[in-house]
């Protein structure tokens, strides 16, 4: 069965000359959530841009069999949900309904259909209540459910999440995690929050230098790299 990410030698350098990918590879199958691990700047936020077009790099990038290039663009982003660090990113609008229509409507739906939609997603996240609010009332955690209502409207087949307990207290952690588990898409989690990785996914990919240099269990991931997630390698590299 095609993957439905396939990355082979995927290479990166930014403008400055900083090596950020030095020849990944990697695979998602359908129905697995795999975790990203490794010291900041090792590679992995670069990486999960490529995965919808935001970058584009050296090397083979594939979702659903199509390569991730400009003409196939419109495609990949419907079915590549990502959601990012900072969930004020993504929220503008006056009102929680309307950010999440909006990726709808800049599709061509109507406004009808786009905010019966965007309703049904909200009622997914448990975020109904606050259709009317404005994002920029709501606490970190409402937050990043709307946000992840605004991708789950679009219909994705893949989630990509960067760092999605980053602000979050440990009962919005476990409230995250519930919600993601109980979603039905393939899932890549971007974090340093091994115990919410160890509740969600099926196995870890562990970045260091721009390169994946170990794959496994989460058990085995953190067993085989103990130093990089202690206290002081994680201060290090903040």
């Amino acid at each position: 069965m095609t993957p439905l990410v396939e990355v082979r030698d995927l290479r990166y350098t930014y403008d400055d000359g900083t090596v950020a990918l030095d020849g990944v590879d990697f695979r998602l199958e359908r129905g697995e959530t795999v975790a990203l691990l490794g010291a900041n700047g090792s590679g992995k936020t670069t990486f999960v841009l490529h995965l919808n077009g935001l970058l584009a790099g050296q090397g083979t990038v594939k979702v659903c069999g199509l390569p991730v290039e400009k003409k196939y663009l419109p495609t990949i982003r419907r079915k590549v949900g990502l959601v990012f660090q900072d969930a004020d990113s993504q929220l503008f609008m006056p009102t929680v309904l309307e950010d999440v229509a909006f990726g709808l409507l800049n599709q061509g739906l109507d406004a009808q259909a786009a905010a019966d939609r965007a309703r049904a997603a909200l009622d997914t996240v448990g975020m109904s209540a606050a259709a009317g609010r404005a994002p920029y009332h709501l606490s970190a955690g409402e937050k990043r459910r709307v946000a992840i209502a605004g991708i789950l409207a679009m219909e994705p087949e893949i989630l990509v999440l960067d760092e999605p307990t980053t602000f979050l207290d440990p009962p919005g952690q476990r409230a995250l995690a519930e919600l993601l588990g109980n979603l039905p898409q393939s899932k890549i989690l971007v974090t340093h929050n091994i115990p919410f990785a160890t509740a969600l996914c099926n196995r870890a990919a562990f970045f260091a230098g721009g390169k994946i240099i170990a794959e496994g269990s989460i058990e085995e991931i953190v067993a085989g790299f103990a130093w990089d997630f202690s206290p002081e390698r994680s201060k290090s590299h903040s």
